[in-house]
């Protein structure tokens, strides 16, 4: 008996996409992340400009991670033009882009993901019955649009990163507030615990699955650092920043305005599981013990868990936050200019993470500090050959399921995936022949 399960329209993620699995009697035919968002084609838009015009439109490709553009491109062009920030400028850095993960964390799992697990098709739904739970959640997202304002001067799109620093830094009160702010969302984390250790499992897709993140110096941060670690089930395998286009490999997909990547001719995963799978052991305080209270065993068999992860690194970004913040109140910010920049002619590369997972960006410029060429890499595009694989393993699992329950465990992966799809899609044009 063959039969299609085909979802035109994925609902709560970020972008237009898809899902189509065809089957014939239990085997899997074909499966395909249909992503049909309009191209953005960014890379285009900033060749001729100059390094200081980047930061401004590569924010542009998303609001949600609009830090983690901002700031990665300016971290390819200071690698570019051989500049080293101050270390105050890190501190900042970072304590920025944990502002945007808490933000899009939150706004993920509460009112996104949250009501798969309650049976309500949406958060507005969910509301009705779980009222609490979506107010912690939008609390906990403003909290992170808080830091975003505090620091990069906007709640999106930050205007206050720069190339060498930042154009001016927060104000003591400011500092303040944010405190009683981030004490708050301690609390409210404890809460948002509380409730995702009550949810029933979702044990329905296992796969040896292949993890990618940066691999930070010191702390479990997204900023810092230039290896990236491979996890496979041969071990770790790291490789520099500058290196990766030797091991990725982009394919062109028909059915995709999105390219697949493949390490060394295998999908991998991306995200805050994969974050954990590699740098795990850089967590400390709550976050250590809420691993073991949501039952989360790593390196995880199950993308469903990389809901469980987004938690753990929820309570962590807040944790650590308001030790940033309670340390540069104790010792003062300078009132510091940026870093004098020099351009010349010079290719920048940098990785971090962005909430969904490792983005990385390739910047080329001429003597004039002018952008010839670009290559950027987003989370969801890395993802979107795991994100394939994970619903053949899921369909192949449960084949006496009715299709109705297929369609949900499909939508479940692929939101617990948090695709940005409107991230995924500007990188390629699509020829006649696709």
């Amino acid at each position: 008996m063959n039969r299609t399960i085909r979802i035109d329209h994925l609902a709560r993620v970020e972008g237009h996409g898809g899902i189509t699995v065809e089957l014939d009697r239990d085997t899997v035919r074909r499966v395909q992340f249909d992503v049909f968002e309009g191209l953005r084609l960014v890379e285009g838009l900033v060749r001729g400009r100059s390094s200081e015009d980047v930061p401004q439109i590569v924010s542009r490709i998303c609001a949600i991670c609009s830090v983690a553009h901002t700031l990665t491109s300016i971290k390819a062009t200071e690698n570019a033009f051989d500049v080293m920030p101050s270390e105050q400028t890190l501190r900042l850095r970072d304590l920025l882009f944990r502002g945007e993960n808490i933000e899009s964390h939150a706004l993920h799992l509460f009112l996104l993901a949250l009501p798969d697990y309650l049976g309500f098709p949406s958060a507005i739904a969910m509301a009705a019955e779980h009222k609490s739970a979506v107010e912690l959640g939008l609390r906990l997202k403003k909290l992170g649009n808080t830091i975003q304002e505090t620091i990069g001067g906007r709640a999106i799109h930050p205007v206050n990163c720069v190339i060498g620093g930042f154009g001016s830094v927060p104000s003591v009160d400011q500092l303040t507030s944010l405190r009683a702010d981030l004490q708050q969302g301690l609390a409210d984390c404890e809460q948002a615990i509380d409730l995702w250790a009550s949810l029933s499992p979702t044990d329905f897709c296992h796969s040896d699955t292949v993890y990618a993140a940066l691999t930070p110096p010191s702390d479990y941060g997204y900023y810092h650092g230039t290896d990236i670690t491979m996890l496979t089930h041969g071990g770790p395998s790291v490789i520099p920043a500058a290196e990766l286009h030797l091991h990725n490999r982009e394919t062109t997909i028909g059915h995709s305005h999105a390219r697949h990547s493949s390490f060394d001719g295998r999908p991998f995963m991306v995200g805050a599981l994969a974050r954990l799978a590699i740098n795990g052991e850089k967590l400390a305080g709550r976050a250590v013990s809420t691993k073991q209270q949501l039952g989360l065993e790593l390196p995880s068999d199950n993308p469903m868990d990389n809901n469980k992860a987004q938690v753990i690194e929820l309570l962590f970004d807040i944790e650590h936050a308001l030790a940033t913040v309670e340390s540069l109140l104790n010792e003062g910010l300078q009132h510091e200019k940026a870093v004098p920049v020099q351009p010349r002619e010079a290719i920048g590369v940098a990785a971090t993470e962005a909430p969904r997972g490792l983005l990385y960006y390739q910047l080329a410029f001429d003597g004039d500090g002018r952008v010839t060429s670009a290559n950027v890499i987003t989370p969801t595009a890395f993802n979107a050959s795991s994100v394939e694989d994970h619903f053949t393993h899921a369909v192949t699992q449960s084949p006496d399921k009715t299709t109705p329950e297929l369609t949900r465990r499909l939508e479940m992966i692929a939101r617990a995936y948090d695709p940005c799809i409107s991230c995924s899609v500007h990188v390629i044009r699509r020829h006649r022949d696709a």
